[in-house]
């Protein structure tokens, strides 16, 4: 396993892979650009993912490369399960990444095979930019058909926020077209039925600020005909709203609620062929009326979640993925140690599209590491234009994570006190509904009432 193409590694999955060439001396190759830096993100100017898979193609042998994988969502899953095909190496099934990605054919598959999983939900009948339509019946919740990082994806309670969420300037249209044009073309060589990319689609609103429904993520492997587990994350939001302020493993969701969801993945992976790889299922639980709801499938690792699997059970997820990559059997990787009984990744937000919150300095980065030499730190320092452009399609600026682990969740929140403490940030534990809320857009605020199912597609 020294030849191993890694495409589109940044943060988590460069971080996960360096741990890995560094603990087993084994060698990866990278390509692929960083969306989210310039001027690397500059080539999504001129990207084809079929242009891109062939040039790699074409290298592979003088290379040594003799496997590919990608935790990436936009394009890398994509593109490693097509440049696996044409080599012949192990991998998903390109249909299948597609099918997961293309989030309004997913609904269609899903109400195919188990509808008691689904929402109701429908194509927005306009191109971006042109009129709402009338007759929708509000609130309900709008993103993209394809997307990634929640771009977009925002509930709306009126046909007015509605339009206004849907207006773009021409640079904006020029990034969404440009993000998803090289999926457009793939896609619809793949799975022509799923029609197209460029779209807007409506969906129920089934979250709720109360605390009977709760949002998760099962992640799991796809191997030798075998769909199984590797745990459940519970997603905590910042009170009042739909951005995620942490993710905790393990989760405290019942275990029956947890087997019913390997249930709905299954029956969903095998339908569109998702054989061999890693899977990532968001769905939320309502409690109140015992109804789970898929929120979407995603066809590689949640990056994210890596370290926590890793602390918590001493599962490499990365050493997991590359077991794939070469044909291998992921669960007989040698687990570590496990290093602590829970742990968390804090995310740290604001609401206030005014404020630029203060990056940590050298003196607090050599406190928390003395303090803490577990943690895990990605600051994301930003510039006016580019927080503004966060509040737009986000409706928020995630300006750091912090992962920390604990013997017990009581312990563990103790830490990520203290830790919060140092970088002087408000921790993601103790903030009340009034002091999330303080700066937040008045429409961000409403609690959506019963929807009126939409007509289902076909």
């Amino acid at each position: 396993m020294n030849n191993t193409l890694v495409l589109f590694s940044y943060d988590w999955d460069a971080t996960g892979f360096a741990r890995l060439a560094a603990n087993t001396g084994k060698r990866f190759s990278h390509a692929g650009f960083d969306l989210f830096a310039f001027p690397s993100n500059a080539h999504l100017a001129w990207f084809d993912l079929d242009r891109f898979v062939n040039r790699l193609c074409r290298r592979a042998k003088a290379e040594g490369w003799s496997a590919v994988t990608s935790q990436h969502e936009q394009f890398g899953a994509l593109a490693a399960a097509l440049m696996a095909e044409k080599m012949g190496w192990p991998g998903t099934a390109p249909a299948a990444v597609a099918a997961c990605q293309h989030k309004l054919y997913a609904r269609e598959v899903l109400q195919r095979v188990c509808p008691e999983a689904n929402v109701a939900y429908t194509r927005l009948p306009c191109k971006y930019g042109e009129p709402i339509p009338e007759g929708l019946r509000y609130p309900v919740f709008v993103k993209p058909v394809k997307a990634a990082f929640s771009v977009l994806a925002a509930l709306v309670n009126s046909r007015e926020a509605l339009h206004v969420h849907t207006r773009f300037g021409a640079f904006e249209l020029w990034v969404i077209r440009h993000l998803v044009e090289p999926f457009e073309r793939v896609t619809q060589r793949l799975l022509p039925q799923a029609g197209t990319s460029h779209s807007l689609m409506l969906e129920e609103p089934v979250w709720r600020s109360d605390a009977s429904v709760g949002q998760y993520s099962l992640d799991g492997i796809a191997y030798a005909g075998e769909i199984k587990p590797l745990g459940v994350v519970d997603s905590i939001m910042y009170p009042g709203t739909q951005s995620f302020m942490r993710f905790d493993y393990p989760s405290l969701l019942a275990h029956d609620i947890q087997a019913r969801a390997l249930v709905v993945a299954q029956k969903f992976l095998r339908e569109i062929g998702f054989e061999h790889g890693i899977f990532n299922m968001e769905f939320f639980y309502d409690a109140s009326n015992d109804r789970l709801s898929v929120i979407e499938f995603n066809p590689r690792m949640a990056s994210q979640f890596a370290d926590l699997y890793l602390r918590v059970d001493g599962r490499d997820l990365y050493a997991m993925a590359l077991a794939l990559a070469h044909g291998q059997d992921p669960w007989e990787v040698p687990c570590a140690a496990p290093s602590a009984g829970a742990a968390t990744s804090l995310v740290y937000r604001t609401f206030d599209a005014h404020s630029t919150p203060t990056m940590p300095d050298a003196a607090q980065t050599a406190h928390l590491q003395a303090q803490f030499p577990d943690h895990f730190l990605l600051p994301y320092p930003k510039d006016r234009q580019s927080i503004e452009r966060d509040f737009k399609w986000l409706g928020s600026y995630r300006y750091g994570i912090l992962h920390m682990g604990g013997q017990d969740a009581d312990d563990l929140r103790s830490r990520c006190v203290r830790a919060s403490h140092i970088l002087q940030w408000p921790t993601p534990y103790q903030l009340t509904l009034h002091e999330t809320v303080t700066h937040l857009q008045p429409s961000m605020l409403s609690t959506p009432s019963p929807l009126t199912p939409l007509r289902l597609s076909t």
